[in-house]
């Protein structure tokens, strides 16, 4: 190879050096890494462990074969003394093809001893002056630790990020940041060294009108997908603009605007959508101190006064810092988990005590109060926004009100993907099961429903290797466990929807099918379909209140039923007397207030309110009737759903007249008639739907039947006509039993030519 003119490019030498500790504090101060000139000269680029770059600055003080690291590199690189480690040059342009430089650098800045923090306020200009000059042309990487003296004060240093630049590049706004530790950039005179206060705030920098804030609530290497929480893309999106983002801007550029920061966020929705885990995983994107989380009940106290103490209390060391600081002062974050257990509206509870208000109107001095601060941000959560006093909800206090709706099926796959990382990454998830789907038919499903779905889905897994009767013994490899498809979907069977379609209410509505014995209830059922289709795609019509009435026992219910079923729509309902056997009036109401708020969370709802006249408790005696609860419901029939919200409300009644009499038949946009059998030919139908006997004993029956007056008109409810053909075929004589449980609802003209019962 030589002979031809060819050189070959020999790999750098690999040398194993034994760790110790540096030799002096002049190569702490210089961020070098000690080492004997024997092995490496002196300001050499080395790499440690295959991982960590390093410059190193030669000592007679070591032994050959050691390298001398001070504890902010042993830290970094979780070196222990006498450890020995591979150390090679390293060259920038043979390792990532290109001389890669810093365009930007973001660094967290901290006392060394809290015990010499000072109060004086810091330059970043000087700051930054004087890093570049001590460490220029050093390689830096994300979550490097170092020490930087500066003016008499030693600081921790640590490399949030890092900017990767060519030098031939003309525009920085399109370069990314980089917080991964691979990424490697040369310090040059250029780089724009950007300081944060680390996480005890105590370091005190001068404000910018250029820089970012360097108190700046959201750690500048941050990103909303390492949180871990799916679905919420919107929302962060509207939590990060109005609570968040004027909080890193520089605060000369916010002081010319004229604005304040805002000091409340309320999050609020369905319970199991992520609002207690974005609590439980703020603390990760915040460059604060660290949140004081409360749960609502915790504040109350049985002893005078200290309720409204325990509220004082949570401001108190923000004042502290407010008024010696200003502006300067770090963020406090205070976070009330169940808002709505302490902060009802004042005068509801009636406990006589006052202590409930007192609560609230401490909290309302706090927050926007004589003595206003700065440096406070109170996030609330609550699963019933409508329950928290008003004046916390005004321009002040809570400005920011963040509905976390149910995910969506892009958001529910996003979660899914979050809960079967781990089942990916070690090979458990099997190759047949498609989250796509999963998040198709697992509609409605909460953040929490989709990991106990997951949950579940692994337990079905498990539960393979375990010896059939016992409870114990494992067998089979367990190195084969995987979670398959038929696994999801038999937990789809287990964990299902709060807010999701009660199928055994309406299954039990429709037992026995629906029986089409007459063209009638085709197209009842096609009205239906025609109802569920304009809710679902009309561009002007997103609510429908629809009455569907007839004589007691015709099948309004099961037809209701059948038709919620039939719309696949993901929240259906049944709001009946039976689920309200024993309430008072107030439980009624606020069960069926209940019932539409939850309608209102998802975005196809359908709400079947079976028996409006029981449901008032009309009674024909007086006549009497509830009328709070006549009332709630003709405001509910009414009312349209939240933007982004469709609603079929399909209510039952057996007395058209009476509903005339109560002025309610208004609050429905169309009637469907729901008719009796009216002739003997559809209780053939019915006869032959539920396969009484054979066709000819069948024809035996109408032909007695009609031998009984000569008429062929009948008058009887499907459900009767059913539970008579059931009774018949326990008699020893089917056919002459049927003709008498039937023989009544025939109707006959009387002399007059209008029609009679027998």
């Amino acid at each position: 190879m030589e002979k031809l003119g060819f050189t070959k490019r020999n790999a750098p030498k690999v040398h194993v050096l034994k760790i110790v500790n540096s030799p002096g504090n002049e190569f702490a101060i210089m961020n070098t890494l000690a080492v004997h000139p024997n092995d490496f000269p002196d300001n050499h680029y080395v790499i440690c462990d295959n991982r960590y770059v390093l410059t190193t600055k030669t000592s007679n003080k070591l032994e050959p074969g050691t390298v001398g690291a001070y504890i902010n590199q042993r830290l970094w690189a979780s070196w222990s003394i006498g450890q020995e480690i591979p150390v090679s040059s390293f060259d920038m342009f043979k390792s990532t093809g290109q001389q890669s430089y810093l365009g930007s650098m973001n660094l967290e800045i901290s006392f060394r001893s809290k015990g010499k923090a000072t109060q004086r306020e810091f330059d970043q200009e000087e700051l930054a002056e004087q890093f570049i000059a001590r460490f220029e042309s050093q390689i830096f990487q994300p979550t490097q630790l170092m020490i930087f003296e500066f003016q008499g004060n030693l600081f921790d240093i640590g490399v949030k990020s890092v900017q990767i630049v060519d030098l031939g590049q003309i525009s920085l706004d399109s370069v990314p940041t980089s917080t991964s530790i691979t990424s490697k950039g040369i310090l040059i005179k250029q780089t724009q060294i950007n300081f944060f206060k680390g996480s005890d705030g105590l370091v005190n920098l001068k404000a910018s009108s250029t820089r970012p804030n360097a108190d700046a609530v959201i750690r500048p290497d941050f990103k909303f997908e390492d949180m871990g929480i799916g679905g919420l893309d919107l929302e962060f999106t509207k939590i990060f603009r109005r609570a968040f983002a004027s909080r890193i801007f520089p605060p000369g550029l916010i002081d010319k605007l004229g604005i304040t920061h805002v000091k409340g966020l309320l999050l609020y929705g369905p319970p199991g959508t992520g609002k207690t885990l974005i609590a439980r995983r703020i603390g990760s994107m915040l460059n604060a101190r660290e949140p004081k989380i409360v749960n609502g009940p915790e504040i109350l106290s049985k002893y005078v006064g200290s309720s409204e103490e325990n509220i004082r209390n949570l401001f108190k060391d923000a004042e502290v810092e407010y008024k010696a600081k200003g502006d300067a002062s770090s963020l406090h974050i205070i976070i009330f988990d169940e808002l709505d257990s302490i902060f009802k509206q004042r005068g509801s509870r009636g406990d006589g005590t006052g202590v409930a208000d007192n609560v609230v109107n401490q909290l309302l001095s706090k927050m926007d109060g004589v003595d206003q601060l700065n440096n406070i941000l109170v996030i609330g959560m609550t699963n019933r926004r409508d329950l928290i006093d008003e004046a916390l909800l005004r321009p002040g206090r809570f400005d920011v009100q963040v509905e976390i709706h149910l995910p969506d099926e892009a958001g529910r796959k996003q979660i899914l993907e979050i809960k079967t990382k781990k089942m990916r990454e070690n090979n458990m998830l099997a190759p047949d099961v498609n989250l796509d789907e999963l998040a198709h038919v697992s509609k409605n499903f909460s953040g929490a429903e989709l990991e106990g779905l997951v949950k579940s889905a692994s337990s079905f897994a498990i539960n393979k290797h375990i010896k059939v009767g016992t409870v114990g013994d494992i067998s089979g490899n367990l190195a084969n466990v995987q979670v398959t498809r038929k696994d999801f979907f038999g937990a789809l069977d287990e964990v299902k929807a709060a807010f999701g379609v009660h199928e055994e209410d309406l299954h039990t509505s429709i037992a026995g099918g629906i029986l089409k014995f007459s063209t009638t209830i085709d197209e009842i059922l096609s009205h239906g379909q025609r109802y569920i289709k304009q809710v679902k795609e009309s561009r002007n019509t997103k609510f429908i209140s629809l009455l569907m009435h007839g004589p007691s026992g015709s099948g309004k219910t099961a037809l209701a039923a059948s038709i919620a079923l039939a719309s696949k729509f993901p929240f259906v309902r049944l709001i009946s007397p039976e689920a309200m056997v024993g309430m008072s009036e107030s439980s009624k109401i606020n069960y069926i207030d209940n019932t539409f708020r939850d309608a209102y969370k998802s975005p196809l709802n359908i709400l079947v309110i079976d028996n409006l006249e029981g449901l008032i408790d009309w009674v024909p005696i007086g006549p009497r009737f509830s009328n709070p609860v006549l009332q709630a419901l003709k405001v509910y029939l009414k009312r349209q759903p939240p933007d982004g919200h469709r609603l079929l409300i399909i209510s039952t009644s057996s007395s058209y007249s009476v509903l005339k009499q109560l002025d309610i038949l208004n609050c429905f946009h169309n009637e469907l008639a729901v008719p009796n059998l009216k002739s003997l030919e559809e209780f053939k139908s019915v006869m032959d739907a539920a396969e009484f006997m054979n066709d000819e004993i069948r024809r035996t029956v109408v032909k007695q039947l009609y031998g009984v007056f000569g008429t062929n008109k009948l008058d009887i409810g499907i459900k009767r006509a059913l539970v008579n053909i059931d009774t018949a075929q326990f008699d020893e004589d089917e056919v002459n039993e049927l003709v008498e449980l039937m023989a009544p609802s025939l109707v006959r003209e009387n002399q007059s030519g209008s029609p009679s019962h027998y």
